[in-house]
């Protein structure tokens, strides 16, 4: 059999066999051509032992079926997109879901519904197949074992510092404030990098940045870091989550919708504590209450108040931001919990 194109572009060692457009790749072929050459790179990709390989092969599906197909589909019937790939799509069963549309596919012959199903699920599973990455390289670590480990607040390692649990003659709790400027990309290989696929492929994960404090040219004397993180202890056994900026708070009172990221715009957050290990991944399922929780790290009828702020940043700026904040959100919690040698001061 004739060597793919595509899976040449994907393993190539030549930089100008590899760097290729897509488009290129798939101008002047048919239908029949391009979906020859998706079935080569769904096998390939189902068989290969290399993420890079696999991440790419998906994103290349995904693309095919997003964009290079249905400008040749036009006239013909758009098809049907079956109730059982739908499902399985939105349970995020990629990989049975991906099964169904195929097998729809071959039945019904290609169209509009299936590319667009098939090119939401292979997108669906290259992010899948990162993140499943990041967990195994998580999990991995030593130091980390115990938040997979852990289902019971009883065996909870972690308390906040006594610093955080002392009272003020006022009666309130001191607050914990930690702030990260930004990023400014000089270079980037499309976040491959953070994604682990420097893993395989680590000349395609070069980046050059500066981190950068910010300030308002004829307003502020002097710059500052724009991403600012605050936590502190409460006297109710909740978390309360806030972004200032997204101007949203929620009060986070069962261990179910600390691990529901798409309930409000405070996933983040939510995030933050969950790596930081203050909710363990461990515990999610165990039936267990966050009160009970709670009461572990810092005390009866108490509670924990985790507050986000971006400063004068419009969205899409493209400076890291989300990242940054998720990193000064994670530290506040660390050093809370003293996973940090210090309460306050640089890391």
């Amino acid at each position: 059999m004739a060597s793919s194109p595509f899976i040449d572009a994907i393993v190539s060692e030549s930089s100008d066999t590899r760097n290729q457009s897509l488009a290129s790749l798939c101008e002047g072929l048919t239908v029949s051509e391009l979906l020859e050459h998706c079935a080569e790179l769904d096998a390939f990709r189902r068989e290969g032992k290399s993420l890079y390989h696999r991440v790419r092969a998906l994103f290349f599906l995904y693309a095919i079926h997003r964009f290079e197909l249905p400008p040749l589909l036009s006239g013909t019937p758009a098809g049907q997109i079956p109730f059982t790939g739908y499902e399985l799509l939105l349970n995020r069963r990629f990989e049975e879901a991906i099964d169904d549309f195929l097998n729809a596919q071959d039945s019904q012959g290609p169209g509009d519904a299936i590319s667009s199903s098939l090119s939401s699920a292979y997108h669906s599973l290259a992010f899948q197949t990162l993140a499943d990455q990041v967990r195994s390289s998580v999990r991995s670590v030593k130091g980390n074992r115990w938040m997979f480990r852990m289902g019971h607040p009883a065996d909870h390692p972690l308390t906040f510092h006594q610093d955080l649990l002392d009272t003020s003659e006022s009666g309130t709790y001191p607050i914990l404030r930690e702030t990260t400027p930004v990023r400014m990309d000089l270079t980037h290989s499309a976040w491959s990098d953070i994604f682990f696929l420097g893993m395989d492929y680590p000349e395609g994960a070069k980046v050059i940045n500066v981190s950068v404090d910010l300030g308002v040219h004829g307003r502020d004397d002097t710059t500052s870091p724009p991403v600012e993180a605050y936590l502190r202890v409460i006297d109710q056994p909740v978390i309360r989550l806030t972004s200032v900026d997204l101007n949203t708070t929620a009060d986070v009172t069962s261990l179910g919708d600390v691990f529901d990221f798409a309930k409000d715009y405070l996933g983040l957050l939510k995030a933050a504590i969950i790596a930081s290990g203050v909710v363990p991944p461990g515990i999610e399922g165990s039936g267990q209450t966050l009160e009970s929780l709670l009461t572990r790290l810092v005390g009866k009828g108490r509670g924990i108040e985790l507050v986000s702020s971006v400063n004068d940043i419009t969205k899409g700026s493209r400076l890291a931001v989300s990242t940054n904040l998720l990193a000064a959100l994670i530290a506040a919690c660390m050093r809370a919990t003293s996973q940090t040698s210090t309460l306050t001061g640089e890391l």
